[in-house]
């Protein structure tokens, strides 16, 4: 089974809390239901059944499905699985004189950050139906601690521009350190700078994602760099 969220070295960090606010407390489940194809979910769901822990766990399962390449239609996690299910089996049947390795499709996530204010969970999903190489997929979900509720960059994060100037500074800087040499001009395809559509939250500061084929080749995977609280800290509407 490929591996994943091998790169995330989050550490979660649990700030005091009032004792008007009881923040939400998590377990990992497993899928253990039998497939013909490899299948594995390991996600995080909130405790509890009050409306705090299902906003979450409802926007935790939509996201971990926006990431697949599934139908539209397709909104509970486990449709989602035994479809994937069904459509390898139709592909064997309708495909038998065809030697393709068994397809994949994993799925796990990690509580990577908790406050007062916000939740960070980082979602990575794995799908392979043949061919050179699988689907990997990355996605920071940013969550209201109070309200469980989708957050976006524009909710906790103020003077996008700036903060993209913040970000490009410690991109460059990021590169430096790279044993391949590359310089800014290896990614974007030409294009300026951009912020990566994953930005989350970790002990020591903002963790910033490129996924695969966001701004580079296959070949260079993901594209990973954090900027520290202290600098940060101006453009940030939460903590």
């Amino acid at each position: 089974m490929k591996r994943i969220i091998p790169f995330l070295v989050f550490i979660v960090v649990l700030n005091s809390c009032t004792s008007e606010f009881k923040p939400a407390t998590f377990e990992t489940l497993s899928v253990e239901a039998p497939f013909e194809a490899e299948i594995s979910a390991t996600y995080s769901k909130a405790k509890g059944n009050n409306e705090l822990s299902n906003s979450i766990n409802s926007n935790v399962e939509n996201a971990i499905i926006e990431t697949l390449n599934t139908p539209e239609n397709k909104k509970d996690l486990n449709t989602v699985l035994k479809s994937f299910n069904t459509e390898y089996l139709t592909f064997k049947k309708e495909f038998s004189e065809v030697s393709e390795p068994v397809w994949e499709l994993h799925i796990e996530t990690e509580l990577a950050y908790q406050s007062e204010d916000v939740i960070t969970i980082a979602i990575s999903t794995y799908e392979f139906k043949g061919g050179a190489h699988g689907n990997d997929k990355v996605k920071l979900l940013n969550l209201d601690a109070k309200t469980g509720k989708t957050l976006k960059i524009n909710d906790f994060i103020k003077d996008i521009d700036g903060f993209t100037k913040l970000a490009k500074t410690h991109f460059i800087k990021s590169l430096e350190t790279n044993k391949k040499n590359l310089t800014i001009e290896d990614f974007f395809f030409g294009k300026p700078f951009q912020l990566p559509e994953n930005i989350g939250f970790s002990e020591e500061g903002l963790i910033l994602i490129f996924n695969v084929y966001e701004v580079a080749s296959y070949d260079l995977g993901y594209t990973e760099f954090m900027i520290p609280f202290e600098d940060a800290q101006p453009f940030l509407e939460i903590n």
